[in-house]
């Protein structure tokens, strides 16, 4: 039985999603989108042949919803949503910090609920997506989910407990690394490259270190150990991180993330 899809709220990570969708072999004529502005559902129309439709719509047509609005804007979308999901539509809610519990409450007892926090690498096939069941969700939906979500990149399921500590790492994860391939650069240009050159040496150092963290098997500290040779620049770098408290304000910074994660959760925006 064909099932169809819907994509509410359809912005970048929507988008990606949705392409990402396409090109694992869902067909389009099963796609539903949604988005705020009449001019965006008819370009994703056009780009990918899917259905602009309501959002009471998607609601009524659709087997499965994906919301993938910002989270202080998921209270409107439920509201919108309710009165039209029956309790045999999966709901899926890609929202930071939303629990399936709050969802759960605004809809029909017993709708079927999974969190998913995605991120931005879905854009090219390589997203994280982390996957938690609602009090309703059963194995049935949450492969569903896997199979939807792993049409851009890895998932891992996690009790919803951890979704906040999964959003700092994984969801606003992809940020971190743009940030220090930022400083990075900065730091070439100062000791008198090109910005273009700086760049291009660390974004493949990156992708470098990034395969060889995920392929090789080994703890990052012996693969940093490896690069660390006795007296030598690595270790003087690594001592001035230390000495900068580098280390220590990562672990402040994902604390922050995760708590703002909860603070969006309890309706704090």
């Amino acid at each position: 039985m064909t099932q169809k899809v819907a994509v509410l709220g359809t912005g970048k990570i929507g988008e990606a999603l949705l392409s990402g969708m396409i090109r694992a072999g869902w067909a389009p004529a099963d796609l539903l989108v949604t988005a705020r502005r009449p001019e965006r559902a008819e370009e994703l129309r056009t780009r990918y042949g899917v259905t602009p439709v309501t959002n009471p719509e998607a609601a009524k047509t659709a087997d499965t919803l994906i919301l993938t609005v910002k989270p202080q804007d998921m209270g409107t979308l439920l509201d919108e949503l309710a009165p039209h999901v029956p309790t045999d539509r999966l709901v899926i809610s890609g929202a930071a910090g939303i629990t399936t519990t709050s969802i759960e409450a605004r809809l029909t007892t017993g709708t079927p609920v999974v969190r998913v926090m995605t991120n931005t690498p879905a854009l090219v096939d390589e997203a994280m997506s982390v996957i938690s069941a609602g009090s309703h969700a059963n194995a049935d939906h949450l492969a569903h989910t896997e199979e939807i979500f792993g049409a851009v990149g890895k998932t891992l399921r996690v009790p919803e407990s951890q979704q906040d500590a999964c959003t700092a790492l994984s969801g606003s994860g992809p940020a971190y690394f743009f940030y220090l391939v930022e400083a990075m650069t900065d730091a070439g240009i100062l000791l008198g490259l090109p910005r273009d050159k700086a760049h291009d040496l660390i974004v493949q150092s990156a992708i470098g270190a990034a395969v060889m963290l995920r392929d090789s098997g080994e703890h990052p500290v012996k693969l940093r150990e490896n690069v660390t040779s006795p007296a030598g620049t690595t270790i003087s770098a690594i001592r001035e991180l230390e000495n900068h408290g580098v280390r220590a304000a990562l672990i402040a910074a994902l604390e922050a993330a995760r708590d703002r994660s909860r603070a969006l959760a309890a309706g704090n925006n």
